[in-house]
């Protein structure tokens, strides 16, 4: 079989952005594994593991990078002409460290076009920054306060404390990434550029299919475009369409980082996914909840909490150092104390008041693309009193020192 030039020029691209996001970011977990896995049979192996740091963000510019590369080599997107255009457009500050991960064909042309300064556009890009701001710096800090304490503080926890632990990380990854999303999307306003949605209220979602539509969009769909679909996708038999879909799942978690936990967090989303997809349900939940109404149906509002319980057992997993931390906290959790008052209550009370305050903006604003489009208030005091608001309980309890839970990836 012969192969074009452009095939060896793509192939070349891919495999050196691989190997270097390998290098950096999964050498030394596999030495460890291959290591611990022939101790098991009495062998002992001296390899040297690499003590380098981690790129911030390399996860990220490495899938930009390769996006690039298919996408050019799949003709659908014309090789870039201009050096400094392309360097910008794997490096473009707002997204680079955290996402959203962008498409070439998305982000790349707006470099070539000309940029007008839009004030409409740069009001709505400082209300997502400073609603992203809000998740991230009042509700997701305060959540890491509880979080941290109860994941890793040690000792005796009650059940209801490592219930309320899972639930606090719940709210604490979703107001820390989906916040520097908001503020990375908003920024990229300002300097007249478009950014993809990242996140389209995933709590909201009545199963896991329709979160994964809603959660880590730029992550999913990539999965979709350059994995799930090459390999086949949904064409396939069920057979090859049920290791589709969980070799997505599982690289998706591996993705993330270099720990066995990863590993474990992902699968345990592709068997839920499964289900759905046998019985061919995984399509069903593509509209809005409670479409033309303002309160869900009972019904709905099942499904919304037993899917949000299901994502909850999962970033158990995603927090914990190791799978048998991961096991004991699980078991841990669901004892008689599970119905006891939670160990540091005092302190779970503000951080409550806070996600219930999200979470009922985003529910007013779930048809909107962020939860600070304001275009309906037509009183100029009405609005100018919502951000003061919101820039009052930053300064007032945004004190927090966490840094992007995401920056690690």
């Amino acid at each position: 079989m012969r192969f074009s030039p452009s095939w060896y020029v793509s192939a070349i691209n891919i495999l050196i952005n691989i190997l270097l996001l390998a290098g950096f970011k999964y050498y030394n977990f596999f030495v460890d594994s291959f290591i611990e896995a022939f101790r098991l049979f009495g062998k002992e192996f001296d390899i040297h593991t690499m003590k380098v740091i981690l790129p911030v963000g390399i996860s990220f510019y490495t899938f930009q990078a390769l996006s690039y590369s298919i996408d050019v080599y799949r003709r659908k997107l014309q090789p870039a002409t201009n050096l400094i255009s392309f360097l910008a457009y794997v490096s473009f500050f707002p997204q680079l460290v955290a996402g959203p991960i962008e498409r070439a064909t998305n982000l790349l042309p707006q470099f070539y076009s000309k940029r007008t300064f839009d004030s409409d556009k740069a009001v709505d890009g400082m209300r997502q920054i400073l609603w992203g701001l809000f998740k991230k710096m009042v509700v997701a800090d305060t959540c890491a306060i509880y979080t941290n304490q109860v994941f890793d503080g040690g000792g005796y926890q009650s059940g209801s404390a490592l219930l309320l632990g899972a639930l606090f990380f719940a709210f604490q990854i979703y107001g820390d990434f989906s916040g520097y999303s908001d503020i990375a999307i908003g920024t990229a306003r300002l300097f007249g550029f478009s950014l993809m949605r990242n996140f389209n209220y995933p709590y909201f979602s009545r199963d896991i299919a329709e979160f994964w539509r809603r959660w880590h969009i730029s992550l999913s769909t990539w999965f979709r475009d350059y994995v799930y679909i090459p390999m086949g996708g949904s064409r396939s038999n069920l057979l090859f369409n049920i290791r589709n879909t969980l070799t997505v799942f599982v690289v998706s978690g591996f993705w993330h980082g270099a720990n066995w936990t990863f590993l474990a967090w992902g699968s345990y989303h592709g068997l839920l996914f499964l289900p759905l997809l046998l019985l061919k349900k995984n399509r069903r939940f593509t509209d809005v909840v409670a479409e033309n109404r303002f309160f869900p149906s009972g019904k709905e509002i099942f499904q919304m909490l037993s899917t949000f319980f299901l994502v909850l057992l999962g970033w158990i997993f995603f927090r914990s150092k190791n799978i048998n931390a991961a096991v004991q906290y699980l078991n841990a959790m669901f004892t008689g104390s599970l119905f006891e008052i939670p160990d540091l209550f005092y302190l779970s009370t503000k951080c409550i008041m806070f996600i219930l305050f999200m979470l009922t903006v985003e529910w007013v604003q779930r048809f909107e693309l962020h939860g600070l489009v304001l275009d309906k208030i037509k009183s100029r005091i009405w609005r100018w009193s919502i951000y003061l608001f919101l820039l009052m309980a930053i300064f007032l309890f945004g004190g927090g020192e966490e840094t992007f839970i995401y920056f690690q990836f």
